[in-house]
């Protein structure tokens, strides 16, 4: 059940925020920050299910998740890349290169340095515990946005809600299983979803700014062209 939510979740993030982002050919005032904290996420994740840390397969749920989540997240930072300013495409290449960095030598150290799967699991549960926070914080970014602008139009309400579903089973999950590293970020992410959820029915009537319809700049041009000849008409002067 959680596989599918969190499934749903990623594919929210196509539809609702990089379908308008392809539309518009721009990436306005939407942040890569999220994204690139799933990322990290998504990558610790998968190595703490693989049997180099886990013993054996115990945790192949949560490598097929998180396995699928890297190669989704990576596709969602490249089209935002695409369609960044300069300095956002210079944005996006240091933080993405830095967290991936970062993660290859995690990985490296677990695998040389530690030589049980107890020590391993401790050491990238916990980086992966603190990467799951960050993400879980991450939308305070949008939150930020919400409350300047007193609109919706950057948090989208599917994202927001599938955001709270995948974080309560996340969270039952890790009780169950009694795997207090999968399930202790949710205690944070439960409540910030709440929070996303209230701003946006505090603000949803605000509405979503939309750009206007083509027929009616064209209208507007023709009105306007229409008003400037009869101002030049009256200000001509009268024939003898």
């Amino acid at each position: 059940m959680h596989h599918r939510c969190y499934c749903i979740l990623l594919l929210c993030n196509v539809r609702l925020t990089f379908a308008r982002v392809i539309r518009k050919k721009s990436t306005e005032e939407f942040s890569c920050v999220p994204y690139i904290l799933a990322l990290t996420n998504c990558y610790f994740y998968t190595w703490y299910g693989l049997p180099v840390v886990s013993s054996g397969w115990e945790n192949f749920t949560i490598v097929t998740i998180n396995g699928l989540g890297v190669l989704l997240e990576l596709s969602f930072i490249l089209i935002y890349f695409w369609f960044a300013t300069a300095t956002g495409k210079k944005k996006v290449a240091i933080l993405t290169t830095t967290v991936t960095l970062i993660f290859v030598t995690c990985a490296i150290i677990s695998a040389v340095v530690f030589h049980d799967h107890h020590h391993r699991k401790i050491l990238i549960g916990s980086i992966g515990l603190v990467a799951s926070v960050a993400m879980y914080c991450s939308p305070l970014v949008a939150v930020k946005q919400v409350l300047k602008t007193k609109s919706v139009e950057f948090m989208p309400f599917y994202l927001s809600l599938f955001s709270f579903i995948t974080s309560v089973l996340w969270l039952a999950y890790g009780l169950l299983s009694h795997d207090l590293i999968l399930g202790s970020p949710n205690f944070v992410g439960c409540p910030l979803g709440i929070l996303q959820l209230a701003l946006y029915f505090k603000y949803r009537k605000r509405g979503i700014m939309e750009e206007p319809q083509k027929w009616d700049v064209e209208k507007v041009e023709e009105i306007t062209k229409e008003q400037l000849q009869v101002v030049v008409t009256d200000n001509s002067p009268a024939k003898i």
